[in-house]
């Protein structure tokens, strides 16, 4: 079938063919394609054209994945090397050049601390097979096996994955209180807030009547994706760090999704400068195609041949596609460009917060940015939040859509706007991203009642 065709009159077009007979057979878990009703044909770059012939600003990127966009003419070539080289395209965990070049391309983008004695595993194709590995690991060589991890938190679907991201119940991880302004979990936001987190920390390890014996390790994330877009303060990612180190826990840091340039650094964790014990990576390292490893200092090297494993961590065409991707994030500092085009942008976001009652909070770090959406007829608590509003960040998420933007929503309401753009997208291009999503919200605030039959959101200044 041709990627666009022509049907008879009267007859349905193709693409709502295809949408109709994947809801009648894919399982009631999918998710994205729920809220984005296309079928994707072409992509090059930010922009997808659908089997309809329209065109779209793609802001998801894969869940982050696509670091330089859809089909970059480096990664296809790197696919294309390999394919006509007649390398073999399933190894398990053998040696060969290609994966060769990626891991040495990868050690020499990571923190010269943790480069120089490393140790790399490859694990299964997803991120959660990685976060899975990483808590093997730890428990291996600690010898214990409870963890810490933190609310808010997203690492994976695998059953330890899912239960430190707390979507289950598990009395082996203690849940602790991520620093988040604008939802303060202490009611004080800012440094203080930060500050508060560490000191539970502290005194859950220290206070031997807490019931929280000395973990196996400690997982966090540099900036919370799914949980909202949630940055870490660097001074509390810093006592994290000493808090670990100086009781010999290993810390445990995912950056499956802020890696690879991402949040304006190479690795997010660089802003702090802090040095893990474990880097958890996947996404895009693929290049987009799937890929997940975790690097970690060579004392952790404790387990036993077989201790981890799985059939597809040997796939030859992602590491060929994640060795140009990670050579052309850090040859071109797309990095640094991330950082300067994420800062112009979050400043374009803060003045259409300013002009909207319904936007009670736009974060974000290089081209990691969300804006969280709430209902402005409802009473704001002492720190100034309001009460998310899921309904209308569906209603800016499907006029995107209409006006030819796909963004992703996350929090723990669903209510945050995410945009994760390549970090390949021009001035132009960013332009137009933040253009459509302004249109957006006007047109959302202006048909959405609020979430308790409150009357439509409306502008700042402006009547209904």
């Amino acid at each position: 079938m041709a990627l666009t065709e022509t049907v008879p009159a009267g007859a349905p077009p193709a693409h709502e063919g295809i949408l109709r007979r994947q809801s009648l057979r894919e399982s009631a878990a999918r998710t994205y394609a729920r809220s984005l009703p296309i079928v994707p044909v072409r992509a090059r770059g930010l922009t997808i054209e659908g089997a309809d012939g329209r065109r779209y600003l793609d802001c998801l990127s894969g869940a982050g994945t696509l670091a330089l966009g859809h089909n970059h003419p480096v990664v296809l070539e790197a696919i294309r090397t390999v394919l006509d080289s007649g390398a073999p395209l399933h190894i398990l965990d053998l040696a060969t050049p290609v994966k060769d070049a990626f891991t040495t391309e990868l050690f020499a983008t990571l923190p010269g601390e943790l480069s120089e004695k490393a140790r790399i595993q490859f694990c299964g194709p997803a991120g959660t097979d990685a976060v899975e590995a990483a808590f093997t690991l730890v428990r291996t060589a600690t010898g214990r096996s409870g963890l810490m991890a933190f609310s808010g938190a997203y690492h994976g679907m695998t059953s330890d994955a899912l239960t430190a991201s707390g979507g289950a119940r598990h009395t082996g991880v203690t849940r602790l209180p991520y620093p988040y302004d604008y939802r303060c979990p202490f009611g004080t936001g800012g440094e203080r807030g930060a500050e508060l987190s560490a000191r539970w920390t502290e005194s859950l390890l220290d206070d031997h009547k807490s019931g929280v014996p000395r973990p196996a390790g400690m997982i966090l994330e540099p900036v919370q994706g799914e949980g909202g877009v949630i940055p870490a303060p660097p001074n509390w990612l810093r006592r994290m760090r000493e808090i670990t180190a100086a009781r010999d826990i290993p810390l445990i840091v995912d950056e499956v999704q802020t890696g690879v340039g991402r949040t304006g650094t190479f690795w997010a964790v660089e802003q702090s400068g802090i040095v893990p014990d474990v880097l958890v990576l996947s996404k895009a390292i693929g290049g987009s195609l799937p890929l997940a490893v975790i690097v970690y200092r060579e004392e952790l090297d404790a387990w036993q041949p077989g201790a981890h494993a799985g059939t597809f961590r040997g796939n030859q065409l992602a590491m060929a596609a994640g060795t140009a991707t990670l050579a052309y994030v850090r040859r071109n500092g797309l990095d640094r460009r991330a950082a300067e085009l994420g800062a112009r942008m979050l400043a374009r976001l803060g003045g259409l917060a300013a002009a909207h009652d319904c936007i009670g909070d736009v974060r974000g770090r290089g081209l990691m940015l969300g804006v969280e959406l709430v209902d402005r007829a409802a009473d704001a608590d002492p720190t100034g939040a309001r009460p998310a509003d899921p309904a209308l960040a569906a209603a800016v998420q499907r006029a995107c859509l209409d006006r030819g933007l796909i963004v992703e929503l996350g929090g723990r309401h669903s209510a945050v706007v995410r945009l994760l753009p390549p970090l390949t997208i021009t001035d132009e291009q960013a332009d137009a991203i933040l253009d459509r999503l302004a249109d957006a919200v006007t047109a959302a605030v202006r048909t959405t009642p609020g979430p308790l039959g409150s009357s439509p959101t409306t502008l700042r200044g402006t009547s209904a």
